[in-house]
């Protein structure tokens, strides 16, 4: 059953991924990194909102965190784009997206945690 559940949420979380990737290049243009950051940092406030609710059952874990966030965040892409970056020398670029996501994708994960902490 919990495999199921994982394939439920990444059967929504892919899609978005990939959506929010083509809208950010039709907006911005080719190589945008817009669609990668926003992805991470709203999956870093769910998974925030989800883990601080500390009482979530594991069905909604697995849904929503493995699943849902799983396959809407990704590493791998932000690592590529902070690398490519770097090779087209946008070094600013690269140090600004890197700062953005850590910074941005950490402090979203902190409030959702806090929000549902609080409640």
């Amino acid at each position: 059953m919990t495999v199921l559940l994982v394939v439920l949420g990444a059967a929504v979380g892919a899609p978005l991924r990939l959506l929010a990737g083509r809208v950010a290049e039709s907006r911005r243009g080719a190589g945008s990194v817009a669609g990668t950051l926003t992805v991470n940092v709203a999956g870093s406030l769910v998974l925030g909102l989800l883990l601080g609710a500390g009482s979530a059952p594991a069905w909604l874990v697995a849904l929503l965190g493995t699943g849902f966030c799983g396959t809407l965040t990704t590493f791998s892409t932000f690592g590529a784009d902070v690398v490519r970056l770097g090779e087209e020398r946008a070094i600013g670029r690269a140090a600004a997206y890197l700062g953005a996501t850590l910074v941005l994708g950490l402090g979203a994960a902190w409030a959702g945690w806090a929000v549902a902490a609080a409640r």
